[in-house]
């Protein structure tokens, strides 16, 4: 970075504008240890008020009159968009404001909260981090299978060396300091973490705003703006933050890797030799807490495709029933007195179908079914099971999950516009796997009045069209 950049950074970063204000050391006390430490998510407003109230009164105390104003005023001002260290909003299930914290004010946190001097300082185990780190890029990267089973024999040779140690002169424990070393780095790394969450947050709700003001200014075609939209939403998914989010997402979804990591970080609380900071002792819960709510945001943006889909869809009808209710008027208006020179409107004389009596069709009285009781042998043939084997499964979790990440909790959706999102991977098996979806939070119903297609590209590469009554899916 240069002089102007930094001056730039100097003058606009809400974290930087955080450190220079004068009431920094309250607002960096209070939130950072409300939403940083302690991992609150939205809170509402009365909550976070009573807790800044409690705050402000200890420090009034103190030092009487210190800070005066009422303690809605203080987070009115630090939401404020010149400001941006709380991001203020209405939740769509909710008519209360909430507040939560900005990236910015995750950074001035850190900032601070590195400035302080630590008593210990391990330098070891990111250094075997360093040199694993190197290792997996450069051998993820290996494209020739002999380097990669060269190196796979190499580890383990190693292994087999450690295991011939242990049984001959037993086990070589860490020292205390080794562990300290390595507690110190997991315990920044999993805070880091948190941090880092609220930042892709950030960046999934960008995306959400720009697809509300897009929808607000569009005058084209629905389909246009929704190829518009889902490519937008595709783009953050394939990109690199997305994919390793998504990746880490399905990692923590794993019920054994929960397990595995709930006993570690028990084992290792325990230990006598470390300090055991008891905000990591559940840290995988606020991992999990802080990417759902990473993942409400995605699924907001789904929410904002489908009523999209809804308003353009009143609007279009109501443009309709207004047209019919102007002629009906214009109608009334011409009936006793018409236009010497017509009403100006030609249509098509509908033509009435007459049927005369002769054209009807004599009885014809059908022959009486001959019945054969005497059956034939049968030759029992060899089964061919190939066709049993070539059996393709649909993994209804998988379509449950589908649709929990475009339809809300008590909303409906269509299944054309989760269709639209998910295209069709099994063919038609998996689109009868959809209307065959039996769960307790999902419900499946068919509009037999009303007809809908769906175009799919079945698992030989041919594209195909599948027509079926509308059809709309409801979460409980």
């Amino acid at each position: 970075m240069n002089f102007d950049d930094i001056s730039q950074l100097r003058e606009h970063h809400p974290a930087w504008r955080l450190l220079r204000a004068t009431s920094a050391p309250l607002i960096i006390a209070f939130l950072g240890d409300y939403f940083v430490e302690k991992n609150h998510g939205a809170t509402s407003a009365s909550t976070l008020v009573s807790e800044l109230d409690d705050t402000l009164y200890a420090l009034n105390a103190q030092t009487p009159d210190m800070f005066p104003r009422d303690p809605a005023a203080y987070l009115d001002e630090w939401a404020d968009p010149q400001r941006s260290w709380l991001r203020k909003f209405y939740p769509i299930d909710s008519d209360e404001a909430h507040y939560d914290a900005t990236p910015a004010l995750e950074k001035a946190v850190r900032f601070v909260d590195e400035l302080q001097q630590r008593s210990f300082v391990g330098t070891e185990s990111r250094l075997h981090t360093l040199i694993e780190l190197l290792r997996q890029i450069v051998h993820g990267s290996e494209s020739d299978p002999e380097v990669r089973i060269a190196e796979l024999e190499k580890r383990r040779d190693q292994i087999d060396a450690e295991i011939a140690e242990i049984r001959e002169s037993g086990i070589s424990l860490l020292d205390d300091s080794g562990v300290r070393d390595r507690y110190q780095l997991f315990s920044s790394t999993a805070r880091e973490l948190l941090s880092d969450f609220r930042e892709v947050e950030e960046n999934f709700r960008r995306l959400d705003r720009r697809a509300r003001e897009k929808i607000t200014s569009w005058e084209g075609g629905k389909g246009e703006l929704l190829a518009d939209l889902v490519e937008s939403r595709s783009d953050i998914s394939s990109s690199d933050q997305g994919r390793s989010f998504d990746a880490f997402y399905d990692f923590l979804l794993s019920g054994d890797r929960q397990r595995e990591l709930a006993e570690l970080v028990t084992a290792v609380q325990g230990m006598e030799a470390i300090e055991a900071d008891r905000r990591l002792r559940f840290v995988h819960h606020d991992w999990a807490d802080a990417a759902e709510r990473t993942q409400q945001t995605v699924r907001n943006l789904s929410e904002q495709l489908r009523r999209f889909l809804e308003d353009q869809t009143w609007v279009e009808h109501r443009r309709v029933l207004d047209l019919v209710r102007s002629t009906e008027q214009i109608a009334l208006r011409v009936r006793n007195d018409p236009p010497a020179d017509g009403v100006g409107l030609v249509l098509d004389t509908p033509g009435l179908p007459i049927a005369l009596a002769f054209e009807r069709p004599f009885y014809d009285a059908r022959p009486e079914p001959q019945v054969d009781s005497e059956l034939e042998e049968v030759t029992i043939a060899e089964s061919d099971y190939e066709a049993l084997l070539a059996q393709r499964f649909v993994d209804s979790a998988r379509l449950l999950e589908n649709i929990r990440a475009i339809v809300p909790p008590r909303q409906t959706a269509e299944l054309v516009d989760i269709l639209q999102l998910y295209p069709v991977e099994q063919g038609v098996a998996e689109i009868l796997g959809y209307l065959a979806l039996s769960d307790d939070e999902v419900s499946i119903e068919l509009h037999r009045d009303e007809e809908t297609t769906i175009d799919y590209v079945d698992t030989a590469g041919i594209a195909r069209r599948a027509k079926l009554p509308r059809v709309t899916v409801t979460r409980a």
